[in-house]
């Protein structure tokens, strides 16, 4: 996720600028902190107690200049028009959020009103036309099949969420007015990883292969997660 979002950033804006970047459920700030280290002005959006606590023990150990650049705001991201004018920000990351809102066009749209033209949203979403691979690859083969007609399924953490369709969303992000440019895989080959499993000794190998398969078809396509990039104000 981090090398597919800093090359995006990088193919948008001039080095060396400073961005204001909106992260939406942030969870425990892991990319909000790593932009504020790289000196873009970050603001995060949590509405998980834990996860803010976390953030922000995180955050009080980083230097002055890193702490002065970020800043946690207790909340939802379906209410960023009360925290935030429009055009705000020239990055807004949404990554693990969609799979918990029932209707996410409206949350989407809400987003897209928070970039500046011209403006990158970052948006991590379960892959809705792949559910049936983690249980196929599993040997659950009566859960495979259900998977097929479906996009709703129960997460890891035993909750019944839903998964999102690369095409459903391209066409919302085409009518809210920040078309797809890029998308990626991302948990290609390693979706079936036990829990807890120790990863290997030298990671480099594992990432590479990760990150050529999330930019080639057909490997991308039955990607456990789909990593999208739309632009406000960009052509499709």
């Amino acid at each position: 996720m981090a090398r597919q979002l800093d090359e995006q950033i990088a193919g948008r804006f001039p080095v060396g600028q400073r961005l204001r970047v909106l992260d939406v459920g942030m969870g425990q700030g892991t990319q909000a902190l790593r932009l504020a280290r790289a000196g873009h002005r970050v603001t995060g959006l949590e509405q998980d107690p834990k996860m803010i606590s976390v953030a922000r023990d995180a955050l009080s150990g980083e230097p002055e200049g890193i702490r002065e650049r970020m800043r946690i705001i207790e909340g939802d991201g379906r209410d960023t028009g009360v925290h935030f004018l429009p055009g705000s920000f020239d990055v807004v990351l949404c990554h693990g959020v969609l799979m918990y809102v029932e209707e996410p066009d409206p949350l989407v749209a809400g987003l897209a009103r928070m970039l500046a033209p011209g403006g990158l949203l970052s948006l991590l979403v379960r892959n809705g036309d792949a559910l049936a691979m983690r249980p196929g690859l599993s040997g659950d083969w009566a859960g495979a099949l259900g998977a097929f007609d479906t996009v709703n399924y129960a997460n890891r953490l035993g909750l019944d969420v839903r998964a999102d369709r690369l095409e459903t969303l391209t066409a919302t992000l085409a009518g809210i007015g920040a078309p797809l440019q890029t998308w990626y895989g991302v948990r290609v080959f390693t979706d079936t990883t036990a829990d807890g499993a120790e990863p290997p000794a030298d990671m480099g190998p594992l990432l590479a292969a990760e990150e050529r398969a999330g930019k080639t078809d057909p490997y991308r396509r039955v990607a456990a997660l789909l990593h999208l990039c739309g632009v406000r104000g960009g052509t499709a």
